[in-house]
C-alpha cells in the first residue's frame, strides 16, 4: 500500500511540474518576455473623446492580466499598434414613422501585431464588435461607458486570441 501512495505522489508531482508550460488562457508567448502597446489613434469619422486612450489601456490591461509578460514603452518582444477606424451608430430595426426600434454602436480597430521572436506570427487585421440599444433612448455618457466597455472587452479578447492563443 505504501508503494502505491509513493507512485501516486510522484505522478502527481510530475504532472503539476509539467503544467508550467501551459496557461489557463491558452497564451503562447514563446520566448517573449515583454510587450508594448503603442497608442491607438482614433481615425474614425465620428470621434468619441477619450476612446483612443481607453482602448490602448484596455488592451494593455488584458495582456498584463492574462500573461506574465512585462509591459514596456519601447523595444518590446511583442508589439501591438494600429488605429480605431470606425465608431458608428446605425439603426438595426425600424418601426413606423421612420424611427429606429433598436440602434447599434459599432467600433472597429485595425491592428498590426509584430512578434520579434517569431516573425511568422506577425499580422495586420481589422477587429470589430457592436452593442445594441433601444432606439428611443439616445446614448448618454453612462450608456456609452457600458457599451464601449463591452465592445472593448470583446475586441481586446479577439486580438489576444489572434496574437497569443494557442488553441
Amino acid at each position: 500500500m505504501k508503494t502505491y501512495q509513493i507512485i501516486c505522489f510522484l505522478v502527481a508531482c510530475v504532472s503539476f511540474q509539467n503544467c508550467g508550460f501551459y496557461s489557463f488562457t491558452g497564451a503562447d508567448t514563446g520566448t517573449a518576455e515583454t510587450f508594448q502597446v503603442n497608442f491607438f489613434q482614433n481615425n474614425a469619422a465620428l470621434i468619441e473623446p477619450g476612446l483612443d486612450i481607453d482602448f490602448t489601456n484596455a488592451l494593455q490591461d488584458l495582456i498584463q492580466n492574462q500573461t506574465k509578460l512585462s509591459l514596456v514603452n519601447s523595444g518590446g518582444d511583442l508589439i501591438y499598434e494600429g488605429e480605431i477606424v470606425e465608431y458608428r451608430v446605425s439603426p438595426t430595426t425600424a418601426i413606423a414613422g421612420d424611427r429606429a426600434a433598436q440602434n447599434r454602436l459599432t467600433i472597429s480597430v485595425n491592428v498590426r501585431f509584430f512578434n520579434t521572436t517569431k516573425e511568422e506570427a506577425d499580422f495586420e487585421q481589422r477587429f470589430s464588435f457592436f452593442f445594441d440599444y433601444e432606439g428611443a433612448d439616445p446614448l448618454n455618457s453612462a450608456q456609452i461607458d457600458i457599451a464601449v466597455a463591452e465592445i472593448f472587452e470583446r475586441i481586446t479578447q479577439d486580438i489576444f486570441n489572434a496574437s497569443l492563443a494557442n488553441w
